[in-house]
């Protein structure tokens, strides 16, 4: 098990799902947790969640697209732990459209939270891993949509693929630096995006029922079910330590065998 011990590590997008579930793994592997999130509410919910265990975190309300309220999470994480070691940009929403009915409002609705907002993060990190004397961890969370192109999810499709190359531009740049970037693509994981995203396929006429969605793309899935969020704990945990040093500008697939690439 990688020691976390007083590593000081942001999730954003921890108020819920894959990020409330990473966040609660690291913190109880020893890290020191900033959990952000745009609902104030859901992020004070997992924090205390983590004290109640013995763990250490502070909650932060954040609008990732909003490069002050960013500059303002990493400076309240900084006065809390001390430093910044590991940033998780796991911030992200989904919206089911046909393609030929995606909007620009629809394109900057999702793709100013999932690309924009991952890239304003790691500039910002990067700044204060650089501040501190270099070194440090960026750990992304991209999609199977990053890798391959899905035509309801078109728009969705074009922010996790931003958010590969982000990743892959970041590793070339600062890598002297000894900064590290990385990014995770979830396959179908059984949270509350994914209940939008399939709300979404019904609300358009592609399926009918609820799950009809899910269960078509997870069916997809070689080792025979869907995503669950402590699925991807164990990937999240690699990418954090030490054990990653010498990794960077990868997007690791953990979909159960969904897309091969």
């Amino acid at each position: 098990m990688p020691d976390f011990k007083d590593k000081s590590i942001i999730v954003t997008g921890a108020g819920r799902g894959i990020g409330a579930t990473i966040a609660k793994a690291l913190a109880a592997d020893g890290a020191r947790l900033t959990i952000a999130d745009r609902t104030e509410a859901d992020a004070q919910q997992v924090a205390e969640a983590i004290r109640a265990a013995g763990g250490a975190a502070i909650a932060v309300t954040v609008d990732v697209r909003d490069r002050a309220a960013v500059r303002r999470m990493i400076d309240e994480t900084v006065k809390a732990h001390g430093r910044l070691d590991v940033i998780f940009n796991n911030a992200g929403i989904a919206q089911t459209k046909p393609f030929l009915d995606i909007t620009e409002d629809d394109w900057h609705t999702v793709n100013d939270v999932n690309a924009l907002g991952v890239l304003i993060g790691m500039q910002e990190a990067i700044k204060t891993f650089k501040k501190q004397g270099g070194g440090g961890k960026i750990v992304n969370t991209a999609s199977i949509a990053g890798k391959q192109g899905y035509e309801p999810l078109a728009h969705y499709s074009a922010s996790k693929f931003a958010v590969v190359a982000l990743t892959q531009a970041a590793a070339r740049g600062f890598g002297k630096d000894g900064i590290t970037a990385n990014a995770i693509c979830p396959g179908v994981v059984a949270t509350e995006m994914w209940k939008i995203i399939d709300q979404g396929f019904r609300d358009t006429g592609i399926t009918k029922s609820e799950n009809e969605a899910f269960d078509m793309f997870a069916a997809g899935a070689v080792l025979g079910r869907p995503s669950r969020p402590d699925d991807l704990v164990g990937v999240a945990r690699f990418l954090a330590s030490s054990d990653s040093d010498f990794m960077t500008g990868q997007s690791l697939l953990v979909d159960g065998g969904m897309v091969f690439a």
